[in-house]
Order: C-alpha cells, then sequence, then structure tokens
C-alpha cells in the first residue's frame, strides 16, 4: 500500500490516531447501550482533535508563510485521520453489524482537490461513500451518522453516496463529476470495492475519449476566465479560479491524467508535457499560490478565495513581504503575486504545445493552428502554421532575432509556436546594451508597436517571453506591478499594452461609438508613431517613489532617440508623458466655462497637433484602467475642453467662437421650445453666459421646461433617469441663498443617493438653477418612480426645514465600505490664481457616504457661496472641486479666513460625518 503524504513530518504532533482511537473505544465501554450520548461524546473528541490539528497546521504556516504545499497537505491528512476515525467509531460502536451481505459494505474516497491530497483551512470536504449496488438499511445508517457528525464538527461536506453502476452513469454524463473522480483517492472502508471503482472509471469513463475531455475542459477554462475579468493581472484577482490562479495548474494535471494516466505532477515529465525546469516552476507557482490561499482561509475564517484590497495588507504582512526601493510591502508581495500568476499562463501555452505535437503524431490535434506559408521569413520556418526557429542555437547566433521573431509574426499575421517563445524567454539574457542600440533590433521593436494590424497581442507575447523588459528596461520595472488602489484595475504593464491595443482599435475605426471624437482625430494626426510611443511611456516611472510625469518624461527623452525618433518627435513625445493627466484633471476636476479654465489649459498645450495627441492619449489611458471607468459623461466633458481649447489655438479659423456658440445654443433651444422671440428673450436674459457654456442642449431643454413651468413657484424640484449620462439628473429651481447646496447635498444622501456631478447656476435676479447628476452607492442609476420621489421629498423636506436633517444625517449608519482599506490623508489646496472670478477650492479625500455633504457644510459654515462643484472618484480617493465667493461675490482674499476655510474642509475631509456635524 503506497503511503500517503510521504514528505510530511511529525504527524502525531498534527492528530495521533491510535491514541484517540484508544479513548474513543474507552468511551464506547462507559456508554455502552446508549448511543445518542456515544455519538456526542465521539463528536466532542474529535472536535478537540480537529482543533488541536488546525491549530499546529496554523503554527506551521506561520514559522514558513510561503511553503503553502506542506499546509494543505497537512491539512489533507489531519481530515483523512478525523474520517478514518468516524467511519471506525459509527461501523464498530454506533452500528456495529456482526454477519454483513456483500452489500453492506462502504469505500469511503476523496475527491476533488481533497483526493488530490490538498486541503485549504476552510475548503469544503468533498467525499464520496460507494456501495457495491443499492444501498442497504444499514449503509444508509451508517452515512447519515456520519454526516451528521462531520456536520456537528462544523465542516462544510460535500457529499455523494452512489453504487458502483450509478458512479459510472454519472462521470459519464457530467463534467464535473468526471472531473472530481479522476482525482478519487481511496480514504478508508472497502479497499476493495474502491480498486473495483478505479478500474471501471479507468475503462468504462476514461478510455477513447480523451479528445472531447480535453476540448471540455480547456472551454470551461476559458469560460471561467471571462466570468473572472479575462487577464491574470486584475488588481483584486481570485487566486483559485482566476486566470493565472490554482484552476490552471490543476487544469493542466487534470487533463495530463486523463490522457497519459499520470498520477503526479512529477510524472507529466515522464510522458513529454513538462520539462524538469517547468516542473519546478509548476512546483513553486503552485506552493506560493496555495500559501496564500491558506493565509485568505486564516485570516477570514472561512473559504475566502478573493485577494481583496484589504487582505491584501495582511496577507503581504503575515508572508513578510516588507517594503524597500520605493515600493510598499503590500506592492511587492502583489507583484511577486502577479509574476506566479504570469508564469503559470506561460507553463499553459508550453503544455498544450507539447499536448498539439504529442497528438498531431497521432493524426489529430486538440489546439487549431494557421495553415499559411508566406514566402520570406527572414530565416524563421514555420511549424504546422506556427512560426519556430530552424535550430535551436538560432537567437544565440543573433541575438537581433529574438525582436524579429515579433515582428515577422506581426507582418504576416503568424502565431508563435511555444516552443519559440520558450526558447525566446531562455535567450532573453542575450539582449545586452549592445543590442538595445542596434538599428535593427529597435526598427524591429517600433514597428511591432506601432502596428496597423495587431499590436497588443503581439506586445503581449513580447511581454511573456520576457524579451519586452530586457529590450526597454525602464518597461521590466513595471512588469507585474499593481498599484495599491481601488481605480487601477490592471498592473502597469497590463494596462499599458491594453492603451495600446485601445489605440489601434480606435485608429481602425472599430469603436466610433464610443470614442467619436478620438476616432475622428485619429485620421488627422500627423505624429502617429509619437503616439504610440506616448502611450507606450505614459506610466513607465511608476513605482519610483517620485512624480511618474516628470521621471516619464526624462525616460522618454533617453529612450526615444534609441528607438529612431527624430529630436522633434522625442521631445513631443516627453511633452505628453510630461502632461499626460493635464487634460482630465482640467475637465474633471475644473469649470469649463470659466474661460480662464481653459486659457490656462492652452498655455500649456500650444499647438492644435498637440492638442489632438494629448485627447487621444488621455481617452485611452482612462479607458485602460478597466472596466466601467469611462463613461459617457467623461467623454462630454473631454470633448467639451477639446473644442473649447481648439477654438482658442485656431481663432480665426473656427467658426463659432465663445459668444457665437452661446447664440447658437440659444437659437437651438428657441426652436426646441417653441416660443416667440419676445418670451424667450425675457427667458434668456435671466441666465448668465456662464450657464449656457457649461451646459449641454438636452440640458437646457430640460431646464428650460422646468423654469418655464415652475412660474412664480419659489420651490421646483425634478428627477428623471437620465440615460446619456447612466444617472439620474436632479434639478433644484429656488431662491438662492448660502445654505442651498449644502441642504441639497445632504438630501440627496437621506435618499440613498451618491452625488457624481453637480452644475450650480444663478439667475441674473437671484434664483438658483443647480443640476444634480446622482448614482446609487454602486454606480447605478435610479430608475423606479419610488426613488425618484423619495429625492424630491427628501430635497423638498430639507429646504423647506421640516426637519432637522443635521441630526438624522448624524444618525443615519454609514455602510462600510471597501475603500476602508486605504488610508489616505486629507489634503485641501486654495487657488485664486485659477479663474479671474472664484477662488477655486480642490479637496482630496477618502471617497464615503456623504463626503460631499460633509464638505458643503463646511463651506456653508464658512460663510461663502458655492457657484459650481465638480465630484470626480478615483477608485477610494475622491476629489471635490469647489468654485467660491464671500458671500458678496469677491474672491476670498483674507488669510485668516483662507485658513480657516481650510481647516474646517480638512476636518470634514478626515471625519465622519457625525464628527462633522456635531460642529455645525
Amino acid at each position: 500500500m503506497v503511503m500517503q503524504f510521504p514528505a510530511l513530518g511529525s504527524r502525531r504532533a498534527i492528530i495521533d490516531r491510535r491514541a484517540i482511537s484508544d479513548t474513543i473505544n474507552a468511551l464506547a465501554m462507559e456508554h455502552r447501550g446508549d448511543s445518542a450520548r456515544l455519538r456526542a461524546a465521539i463528536v466532542q473528541e474529535l472536535k478537540a482533535a480537529l482543533d488541536e490539528g488546525r491549530a499546529e497546521v496554523a503554527r506551521r504556516l506561520e514559522a514558513k508563510p510561503t511553503r503553502g504545499r506542506e499546509s494543505v497537505t497537512a491539512f489533507a491528512f489531519l481530515i483523512d485521520q478525523i474520517l478514518r476515525l468516524l467511519y471506525d467509531a459509527t461501523t464498530h460502536h454506533l452500528y456495529p453489524a456482526g454477519n454483513r451481505s456483500t452489500g453492506e459494505r462502504i469505500a469511503l474516497i476523496a475527491v476533488g482537490g481533497y483526493g488530490r491530497g490538498e486541503m485549504a483551512p476552510h475548503s469544503d470536504v468533498d467525499i464520496g461513500f460507494i456501495t457495491p449496488w443499492k444501498p442497504t438499511g444499514w449503509t444508509e445508517q451508517v452515512i447519515e451518522s456520519m454526516l451528521y457528525s462531520l456536520w456537528d464538527l462544523g465542516l462544510k461536506v460535500g457529499h455523494s453516496s452512489r453504487s458502483i453502476d450509478e458512479t459510472m452513469r454519472m462521470a459519464k454524463a457530467d463534467l464535473t463529476v468526471r472531473t472530481a473522480l479522476l482525482e478519487a483517492r481511496y480514504v478508508w472502508g472497502d479497499r476493495a470495492l474502491y480498486e473495483e471503482t478505479s478500474v471501471r472509471f479507468d475503462a468504462e469513463v476514461m478510455q477513447g475519449n480523451a479528445r472531447a475531455f480535453v476540448t471540455e475542459k480547456l472551454e470551461e477554462r476559458e469560460e471561467r476566465h471571462k466570468r473572472m475579468g479575462d487577464s491574470r493581472y486584475v488588481v483584486e484577482p481570485n487566486v483559485k479560479e482566476g486566470k493565472g490562479g490554482l484552476r490552471d495548474l490543476h487544469t493542466l494535471f487534470w487533463i495530463g491524467k486523463y490522457v497519459n494516466r499520470v498520477r503526479s505532477v512529477a510524472e507529466l515529465v515522464d510522458v513529454g508535457l513538462l520539462t524538469q525546469l517547468e516542473l519546478r516552476q509548476f512546483q513553486k507557482a503552485e506552493d506560493f499560490l496555495w500559501a496564500v490561499r491558506c493565509h485568505l482561509h486564516t485570516i477570514t475564517g472561512r473559504a475566502e478565495d478573493r485577494l481583496t484590497f484589504d487582505l491584501q495588507l495582511e496577507t503581504a504582512t503575515r508572508m513578510r513581504f516588507t517594503g524597500r526601493a520605493g515600493r510598499s510591502g503590500v506592492e511587492r508581495f502583489m507583484r511577486y503575486y502577479f509574476l506566479n500568476a504570469k508564469i503559470v499562463g506561460d507553463l499553459t501555452a508550453v503544455f498544450l504545445a507539447h499536448l498539439d505535437d504529442q497528438m498531431a503524431e497521432k493524426g489529430r490535434r486538440y489546439i487549431p493552428s494557421i495553415f499559411r506559408r508566406p514566402k520570406k521569413l527572414d530565416g524563421f520556418v514555420l511549424e504546422r502554421g506556427r512560426l519556430s526557429l530552424p535550430s535551436d542555437d538560432f537567437f544565440q547566433a543573433d541575438p537581433v532575432r529574438l525582436l524579429e521573431i515579433f515582428a515577422v509574426a506581426d507582418k504576416h499575421g503568424l502565431q508563435i509556436h511555444p516552443s519559440a517563445i520558450r526558447a525566446a524567454s531562455r535567450d532573453a539574457g542575450l539582449i545586452t546594451a549592445k543590442i538595445r542600440k542596434d538599428a535593427r533590433a529597435n526598427a524591429a521593436f517600433l514597428q511591432v508597436l506601432t502596428s496597423p494590424r495587431d499590436p497588443e497581442t503581439v506586445l503581449r507575447w513580447m511581454n511573456e517571453s520576457t524579451v519586452f523588459g530586457r529590450f526597454v528596461p525602464d518597461f521590466r520595472r513595471v512588469v507585474a506591478q499593481m498599484q495599491f488602489d481601488m481605480y487601477h484595475h490592471y498592473t502597469v504593464d497590463e494596462h499599458t499594452i491594453r492603451a495600446v491595443g485601445l489605440l489601434s482599435r480606435i485608429e481602425k475605426g472599430e469603436l466610433p461609438q464610443d470614442h467619436p471624437l478620438a476616432t475622428d482625430l485619429m485620421g488627422k494626426i500627423l505624429s502617429r508613431r509619437v503616439l504610440y510611443v506616448s502611450v507606450l511611456l505614459h506610466d513607465i516611472a511608476k513605482g519610483r517613489g517620485g512624480d511618474h510625469s516628470l521621471l516619464g518624461a526624462e525616460v522618454a527623452e533617453h529612450l526615444c532617440p534609441r528607438l529612431g525618433l527624430t529630436p522633434a518627435e522625442t521631445e513631443t513625445v516627453a511633452w505628453l508623458v510630461r502632461y499626460h493627466l493635464l487634460m482630465s484633471a482640467t475637465a474633471f476636476k475644473r469649470d469649463l466655462s470659466d474661460y480662464k479654465t481653459i486659457l490656462d489649459f492652452v498655455d500649456v498645450v500650444q499647438s492644435p497637433e498637440r492638442l489632438r495627441l494629448l485627447l487621444c492619449l488621455t481617452v485611452v489611458d482612462i479607458r485602460a484602467v478597466g472596466p466601467g471607468v469611462w463613461n459617457s459623461w467623461k467623454r462630454q466633458l473631454l470633448g467639451d475642453l477639446y473644442e473649447s481649447a481648439e477654438e482658442v489655438l485656431r481663432l480665426g479659423h473656427k467658426q463659432k467662437g465663445r459668444g457665437e456658440r452661446v447664440i447658437v445654443k440659444q437659437e437651438t433651444l428657441q426652436r426646441a421650445l417653441g416660443i416667440d422671440d419676445d418670451a424667450f428673450a425675457a427667458f434668456s436674459k435671466r441666465l448668465p453666459e456662464s450657464y449656457w457654456i457649461a451646459e449641454p442642449d438636452d440640458i437646457l431643454f430640460h431646464n428650460a421646461q422646468h423654469i418655464l413651468a415652475a412660474g412664480e413657484s419659489p420651490l421646483s424640484i425634478a428627477a428623471q433617469y437620465y440615460p446619456q449620462r447612466g444617472a439620474t439628473l436632479v434639478t433644484v429651481y429656488a431662491a438662492d441663498h448660502p445654505g442651498l447646496f449644502y441642504r441639497v447635498a445632504g438630501a440627496i444622501h437621506l435618499a440613498g443617493g451618491n452625488i457624481i456631478d453637480a452644475r450650480i447656476h444663478t439667475t441674473r435676479d437671484g434664483v438658483a438653477i443647480d443640476n444634480f447628476l446622482v448614482q446609487d452607492p454602486l454606480g447605478g442609476a435610479f430608475h423606479s418612480p419610488d426613488q425618484l420621489k423619495r429625492i424630491r421629498n427628501a430635497i423638498e423636506d430639507s429646504l423647506s426645514n421640516r426637519h432637522r436633517m443635521i441630526t438624522k444625517l448624524a444618525a443615519r449608519p454609514l455602510p462600510r465600505t471597501r475603500a476602508e482599506a486605504f488610508r489616505i490623508e486629507p489634503n485641501v489646496l486654495i487657488d485664486n490664481k485659477a479663474s479671474n472670478r472664484f477662488t477655486v477650492v480642490e479637496v482630496n479625500a477618502r471617497d464615503r457616504p456623504a463626503l460631499l455633504f460633509s464638505l458643503a457644510n463646511a463651506l456653508f459654515q464658512s460663510k461663502v457661496t458655492v457657484h459650481s462643484a465638480h465630484v470626480a472618484t478615483y477608485g477610494e480617493r475622491a476629489v471635490d472641486t469647489f468654485y467660491v465667493t464671500d458671500l458678496f461675490g469677491g474672491k476670498i482674499e483674507s488669510k485668516a479666513r483662507l485658513q480657516t476655510l481650510e481647516r474646517r474642509l480638512l476636518e470634514a475631509a478626515g471625519g465622519e460625518v457625525g464628527e462633522a456635524l456635531e460642529r455645525a
């Protein structure tokens, strides 16, 4: 009999089965004839043994925090012994059967991951009870008693009870059952019954359908990846199910076991599906990923497999990752995680290539290929439709070929054979400073980067082979580097490659509805390769402990000449990298109806070509951050800024200047309203120029209907779904007074809303027309009539002083948010130069419910008037900007008043809502 868990040491420190068995035998003597008390005593004894065993496994993990295999093996061993003790106690003492028939036999098997001999601390205990035929009364009693005892032990049990025939039938019909049984392992009971089941499974289920199994498992894997975000570089990865996680490694083993009948991962080497080096990589990645998963279970006390931000911090600490060289401990830990996830991806590719080669020799293949034969391949060859090497030393003979293989693959639309990728990974160290300066190498790299075909795919191959990082050492520094925040969904290298891919798709006209302006501008850009290089370099200096825009510009100044760019192109790339955040910061955090905002922006941009390049770079940078970050609201704000800036840069060449734009908007609105000139003139002269510039045509129409319908009413509130922005538009038309903004903000929060933007206007006769864009706390719009009514009623109650809103807000429990995993020091910036008319106040703080209300209340207490508010969130960080004046309409100039304003805003930004309001 093969010894289970041969590498596990000090087994009796985990659980001493013999000693516990003796204790149970003594208990049986003590409680003879009282099976209920005996079962309770057995469970109590096993519970104590389970708790002590778990504590020992936890101590071992704490002592060796990166050795996950040891922990999961130890825990599987512990569960084995618990099950054996329980089985013996149940069949010998609780339900003894003197003369069992041949049908009264049970084999207890472990299936799934537990069958493989691996268990995280809170994983399900997946077991099967096998009987020869239909269960008898005795077998039913034993199985039911064991299950109740396991549940009483607090274990989460996945179980099945089947005859051998039923097991075969289920395995043939269900892929999940077939996969679980593939790793079935004998635990206890009738061994002959287990052996018969194993032999029949091999003969009746596995024989002759390996190809179908592989196809199904690969399809299942693809579906799982899509569900989990389809990238191994998402910043909150699922350690078990995500791309590059444990399930991917297990899938390789399942396929190898099904096709070649291997019993262990090490045997994959013997059958040619892994090399010795790849086996070591497999085991190292698996060890680390298991360690992470065990820590997650231990920290949370449950089967938690998602590495969320709050758990990343504690896991990194437990695994003893400390900060160094500009990176925090958690960032170093996550970088190591992603490097291991990358290894899993690389292993998957070479494993499937080996499998493909095996099946090709047998005349059939698992993985489809492209069969095309271009004539000129620069010395490379085709191996069943994929680009490969004529000899194993091809790269060593001329290391420039390490770049050229990717250029050839791009040019001819070919896949690269995994054996060639593996050789490139092995030989990437041949890329020295000499090769980096080689004109052929740089031309090949630039050809891939600026390809009109599919640069994203080829750059990803180049990155996964490590050639990318070797050729551009600055890029190597950001490979697998995560940013510990809720805004960025991917690692820096993945974000960058996705941005290049988005730029290519926009250029090819594939995203005209999402990005109409960028699509139009790509055809007008004169410096195409400047744009692609700037996208590549915009984040290349992240993680260096300084301003990555400034540091990145320095990288660009050194790298661009090497790539073959002219001095003028180099200057433009460096400028774009230096200012790649300027356009989004201006559009999202400043009032675009304030003419000085536009002039200050144009003063930095200076040319129409730079403006076009910056717009395209900004769009792909934002969209490549992750799903859901780009939206129509951002598209409109960037478009408005572009249009306004272009008018200034091309003065005299545009038909519509600022004044002309206002006239056109007014003419369009009058036609839509269908009212005569006198009525419209009376209406339009009430509204300042800034209002006409700030609001788009559809909002102008909605506001005009609202104002005209309100007539002489002192208060009118409207709330409606606004699909163009994916939000609810709330409009308040009321007599203006200093507390109006904070009261409306508080009421919207009380109604369950989250303000994402506010545009505040005052008519020339002292009436406020304020537009708020509101979403629910999860980023969706309010749709139902009840929700819209609740918002209207809450605002009306607040403005009518029907209740003490501050008391209600302070009493309202605030939901805990994921943002609480981050510490952000609040910061207040007050600028009297950004606008000719207003004092501009920018507040940076951790995002939380009612933050905007707290800030608005602090402004009210400081006796300032808010003229516009601009709310931007970057994950856990909120950046709220207010354009304010004193109560007489002037800028706030007094040093004492500015200091008081800053202090109040800092208190509001840093405290909880109750604390901020107590001081109100």
